[in-house]
């Protein structure tokens, strides 16, 4: 993966800082205390590579969650998130990187999910989930209850019990798939709590993550419900509520982001930083980075509304839509703030601007670093974003050409979320460093590149 690459390329960059940095590491600490020497020497060492502390630095491991290591590391500055020393870190790490990727599976799959027309397929919910349908009879049964549903009447009236079993594992899958992820990352977390590997802090924030991933579920079901419900006209054709498959879409989306930032912060505490001329740079870009995060996560937003009122499948046409620049009804709705989310015309109108303004963004961004003094993996992660941002445009136009076929469709949304993980990752590496890592650096740097 490409944070791969980036850590990577600093771990070499950074290498003669780190041994004269820990060769000058004097005294040891009992484990009761936390000097400013090994948190700083902590938060070096998990960051590049979880290498081993200088001989005589312990890290203690405190239990049940202790706040001491957090109160000593916060009066240099540095909250260190996981108190049990590099391999400790390196665990959770792994695990929470592991959690994000499977979040990222679930939107992938639930993108395929929507655009196989799987989601109502399934009638009822359990929160615990069942058994799926192991005879033929009760392959029927589930059948004849799908035959219920307005989906079936209005558009797959006539169906094959083949055809229907299909759809129905696709739901089946998804709705398992996240229960999976639930046990997955229970399991770890109760794992590390027990062994005192987690602060207090950490330990609220992945509850809350936790909580939000139980919601997720009921969310998932209250979004499935409403296309279980009657159209009010006739001429409708069944689908879920576009606000409640926004909701279910963007609680992913924190959800992801939230396991993500938490895991960079678990490995990588401090930014990559090699002299104060870099920090310098590094917060310049900053001011910058935030507000177009802002635009890349209100454009992914706004992609939901358009699969929620399936509104790829009109205006199959770019840069005009249809014959006109800007349609005739975009304001039809009343009231007038309606059209933005349920109106087909408004709607992808409002996400081809939100996609072309995050476009000329990015490439702003990018185009800035070249006046920037910044260290050169950040240089490169920008380089990437903006790469990833022209793929994302690429693919959007692609799949409204093609009539969102399931492949680009599900590669479209894909895309948006490995934009907002570089975007992530971007501002993330961009943090100002800790006051005991300040100290330690440069004017500028030594290094010859």
């Amino acid at each position: 993966m490409f944070q791969s690459r980036v850590v990577g390329s600093i771990l070499k960059r950074n290498k003669a800082i780190i041994n004269s940095l820990t060769s000058n590491l004097k005294g040891t600490c009992s484990s009761r205390c936390f000097t400013p020497s090994s948190a700083n020497a902590v938060a070096r060492t998990s960051f590049y590579g979880f290498r081993s502390l200088p001989k005589g630095h312990h890290v203690p491991s405190f239990r049940n969650m202790s706040t001491v290591a957090s109160v000593g590391t916060e009066k240099q500055g540095l909250k260190m998130l996981v108190t049990a020393g590099p391999r400790a870190q390196k665990m959770v790490g792994i695990w929470l990187f592991g959690s994000a990727a499977w979040v990222f599976s679930m939107v992938v799959l639930g993108g395929v999910t929507r655009l196989t027309r799987s989601g109502l397929s399934m009638t009822d919910w359990k929160f615990a989930g069942n058994l799926p349908p192991l005879s033929d009879e009760e392959w029927q049964q589930e059948f004849e209850k799908y035959k219920q549903s307005p989906e079936y009447k209005r558009v797959n009236k006539g169906m094959s019990i083949e055809e229907f079993k299909f759809i129905y594992w696709m739901e089946y899958a998804h709705r398992m798939w996240g229960r999976a992820l639930g046990v997955m990352f229970a399991l770890p977390f109760s794992y590390f709590l027990r062994k005192g590997y987690i602060t207090m802090h950490l330990g609220l924030r992945l509850s809350a993550l936790f909580a939000l991933g139980a919601g997720q579920g009921l969310i998932g079901w209250w979004m499935v419900k409403s296309g279980l419900e009657e159209p009010a006209s006739e001429y409708v054709e069944p689908r879920v509520s576009p606000y409640r498959l926004a909701a279910h879409l963007t609680s992913a989306f924190v959800i992801y982001s939230g396991l993500f930032w938490t895991a960079l912060s678990v490995v990588m505490p401090e930014p990559p930083a090699e002299s104060l001329a870099w920090v310098q740079g590094a917060a310049k870009l900053k001011r910058l980075a935030i507000p177009v995060s802002l635009i890349v996560g209100i454009t992914a937003v706004s992609g939901a509304f358009v699969a929620g009122n399936d509104a790829g499948r009109a205006y199959n046409s770019f840069p005009k839509m249809g014959d006109v620049w800007v349609p005739d009804n975009i304001f039809e709705l009343k009231p007038t703030i309606r059209n933005f989310f349920e109106n087909t015309s408004m709607v992808q109108l409002d996400h081809r601007i939100l996609a072309t303004t995050t476009l000329i963004s990015i490439c702003g961004l990018w185009w800035s670093t070249k006046k920037l003094d910044i260290h050169p993996a950040i240089r490169t992660l920008v380089g990437a974003t903006f790469g990833m941002a022209a793929l994302q445009v690429t693919l959007g136009v692609s799949t409204l050409l093609s009539y969102v076929p399931v492949s680009l469709g599900t590669a479209h949304q894909a895309g948006a979320l490995t934009l907002l993980t570089l975007m992530l990752l971007l501002n993330h590496t961009v943090r100002r460093p800790s006051m005991s890592l300040l100290k330690t650096l440069p004017e500028v740097t030594k290094t010859a590149w």
